[in-house]
């Protein structure tokens, strides 16, 4: 699971017009030359990015930051009052808000298939340390529609390593509704609502150095446990399998919790998790910078 500094800063290369950073007034869109709009800031902790391709997308894009401000009063595990951090000091929280069932219901469905190597109820570990082990364990956190409780004392969750990706599905979502089809949408993970504005795919990668990935629909996540720390909630030790995967899935959610779960598992039980989620690729970096790719090329 990740820490609150991880960032996977995403290069998106738009095509052979410019697309220029807004360094004012980061709320309000503007015409760029390529006849994309494009807005920068940030979100949940991360460097946000949203580009469409009409010159009315500024009410859209109105309508995203507030749907993340929303939803960051729900999900935000630094932010005193929201429905996540009353959760995590009370211990229990009836009638929660349906958009936090979701997110932990999706949680623990991955916990389950990863046998425990994506686990919300991470968070002492950052804490506390190993010694914090006894508290963590995802069948711990019980979760209905109606109420969510920990069976015993000094649990939290942290929802680092999912929120990120859930939340960039629902602004696409949202601009899908407005009739938005040839978007990108990049809130710490990526998602793409069909292909650029020209018809050609998006291309996206981790980081500058790194091959773009060609992407028309669907989401793309990455984790570099280096750079996130991520830890093993079952040991309480940094992720040492990968030094980075990169995962292609429908939804940025399931890509981003399997990007950070795969981080912690070996290539044999990686390729049945992928499989059963749906995810159409992924890539496995090793110490060394070895690449290897599911499905095999």
């Amino acid at each position: 699971m990740t820490a609150l500094t991880r960032r996977r800063f995403l290069t998106i290369a738009a095509g052979t017009a410019a697309v220029t950073a807004l360094t004012e007034f980061p709320s309000v869109a503007k015409a760029l030359p390529s006849a994309l709009i494009e807005w920068r800031g940030a979100a949940l902790g991360a460097e946000a990015r949203l580009l469409l391709p009409r010159k009315d997308a500024g009410p859209a894009i109105d309508l995203c930051l507030a749907e993340v401000e929303r939803l960051e009063g729900i999900l935000s595990l630094y932010r005193p009052d929201s429905a996540l951090s009353v959760f995590n000091r009370t211990g229990a929280l009836s009638a929660p808000p349906p958009e936090l069932v979701t997110v932990l219901s999706a949680a623990l469905d991955l916990a389950r298939r990863t046998d425990g190597a994506f686990d919300p109820t991470v968070q002492p570990l950052w804490s506390e340390g190993p010694e914090a082990l006894p508290r963590v364990g995802w069948r711990g956190l019980e979760v209905t529609g109606q109420r969510i409780r920990f069976s015993r004392p000094g649990m939290a969750v942290t929802l680092n390593g999912i929120a990120q990706g859930y939340v960039t599905d629902r602004v696409a979502d949202l601009l899908r509704r407005r009739g938005y089809d040839r978007v990108l949408v990049n809130l710490g993970e990526t998602r793409a609502l069909g292909p650029r504005p020209d018809g050609l795919p998006w291309r996206v990668a981790a980081d500058p150095t790194a091959t773009p990935r060609e992407l028309m629909e669907g989401a793309l996540a990455t984790s570099e446990p280096a750079a996130s720390a991520i830890v093993d909630p079952r040991t309480g030790a940094v992720a040492q399998s990968w030094s980075r995967v990169t995962v292609a899935c429908p939804t940025a959610m399931v890509a981003d919790g399997l990007s950070t779960a795969l981080c912690l598992l070996p290539h044999d039980s990686a390729a049945r998790i992928l499989a059963d989620l749906g995810a159409s690729w992924a890539q496995f970096t090793d110490a060394a910078g070895t690449n290897s790719s599911w499905p095999h090329s």
